[in-house]
């Protein structure tokens, strides 16, 4: 039997017949990025009141009522008026009240900023593989 019959007479049993070869494909991954947003950061600035307490001395005059004898050096001043009449004296008092002034100082700025971190993470993914196998008699496999 003639060599060249026996590649002639095979024929593709899934569709048309081509020629005596077959091509064996497989899947390959690509792995790379791509970049989607993942989420948002915001400032926000409010406003909390608490209290604060300080303490401040104050001063305060009141009134004292002060006595003397009259001695022998002070009868003539103290004889000085009327004998006897009504009379008034006023003595003004001060004192010293708590004072709250409050100012606005700014004391830092802050802004969001964003920072880039690179970390390993592992993927697994199904990739599908043809194998091509002779059956009957064959002899070896060549490449």
């Amino acid at each position: 039997m003639d060599a060249s019959a026996d590649f002639s007479d095979g024929h593709d049993t899934s569709g048309p017949t081509t020629d005596e070869a077959m091509t064996r494909s497989e899947e390959q991954l690509r792995v790379g990025t791509t970049s989607q947003e993942s989420g948002r950061a915001r400032l926000r600035k409010y406003v909390t009141t608490e209290m604060e307490t300080r303490t401040v001395p104050v001063r305060k005059e009141r009134a004292v009522l002060e006595t003397e004898p009259i001695n022998d050096e002070d009868v003539d001043q103290a004889h000085g008026g009327p004998a006897i009449s009504e009379e008034e004296h006023e003595v003004v008092l001060h004192e010293e009240v708590p004072v709250v002034e409050k100012s606005v100082q700014a004391v830092e700025r802050v802004r969001l900023g964003t920072e880039t971190v690179t970390e390993d993470e592992t993927l697994s993914e199904e990739v599908r593989t043809e194998h091509i196998e002779a059956e009957g008699d064959v002899d070896g496999t060549r490449r």
